[in-house]
């Protein structure tokens, strides 16, 4: 797929390729096999991706515990550690010897050390729990009809996330779905508007819906044709319903608090185009 594109025209790379372990996509087996393996797996298509980026680009890659060190060796000959993310996955089965696997990687690598970030733009709204004053005025706070609030700076550790199930409208039966309110995180801190993000395991088009919604440039590769189809309808609906769950008026709001349940929240966003290749 790599070969088809051109050099340097991509400012965002998010990719979440099948994870190391036995997984059924539409019909289609993947197998466990050795690290190793999977490492070379990894490198034989990151490798060939490179040349699509931007000196200035930033790349996310995803992986489950199993695969983050195979990740972190293959992708780390080729670029710039930054960051390692880790978020909650509520939703698993518990193990009855074992820890329950609820929490995913992330890995933020840049091409450069000439990179953009927007901290700002992903800052967290938390709910304070212990409003401190400073004569008598709310410190790093602030007070709202809704209750007190406090922007908090982005950590690496990602626990207001829910994971798409059935009465969610950006659902699917894709069996490894992110959700939009993680693809936005990505794509706000790592792009500007009308950058062109690229996602080459696309899936259900999450990727590339949200690049929609927040008015960046898109391309998604999907190999299988039912998932395209859910791309594309996904893609369509995006121009009449650009909301996010869990992020409204421009904020990340924590799971559960006053304006998260806001049914007519949404960012404010333009519309761009985008393209999805099979």
């Amino acid at each position: 797929m790599a070969d088809y594109l051109p050099d340097s025209f991509v400012d965002l790379l998010f990719v979440d390729p099948p994870y190391n372990l036995d997984k059924s996509f539409n019909g289609t087996p993947f197998r466990e096999v050795p690290v190793v393996e999977y490492r070379r797996w990894i490198e034989s298509w990151l490798t060939r991706l490179i040349r699509c980026l931007k000196p200035t680009a930033s790349i996310y890659i995803c992986s489950d515990w199993r695969s983050s060190a195979a990740i972190q060796l293959a992708a780390g000959k080729h670029l710039i550690l930054r960051n390692r993310i880790t978020w909650e996955r509520e939703k698993g089965r518990g193990a009855r010897r074992n820890w329950k696997n609820c929490s995913e990687d992330i890995w933020f690598f840049t091409r450069s050390d000439e990179y953009y970030f927007d901290v700002d733009a992903v800052k967290l709204k938390r709910r304070v729990i212990a409003p401190y004053t400073e004569n008598g005025k709310p410190k790093d706070w602030a007070r709202t009809s809704a209750g007190n609030f406090r922007d908090t700076h982005p950590s690496n550790l990602w626990t207001d996330l829910t994971v798409p199930f059935w009465s969610m409208p950006e659902n699917t039966d894709h069996p490894t779905q992110k959700p939009e309110k993680l693809l936005a995180k990505v794509i706000l801190a790592s792009s500007r508007p009308g950058d062109l993000v690229l996602d080459p395991f696309q899936g259900s088009g999450t990727t590339s819906v949200v690049a929609k919604k927040l008015g960046r440039r898109f391309v998604g590769i999907e190999i299988d044709e039912t998932y395209c189809c859910l791309a594309e309808k996904r893609l369509a609906r995006a121009d009449t319903e650009s909301s996010i769950q869990g992020y409204a008026d421009g904020v990340f709001w924590e799971r559960n608090t006053h304006q998260l349940q806001r049914a007519d929240a949404s960012p404010r966003v333009s519309s761009t185009s985008g393209s999805l290749f099979d």
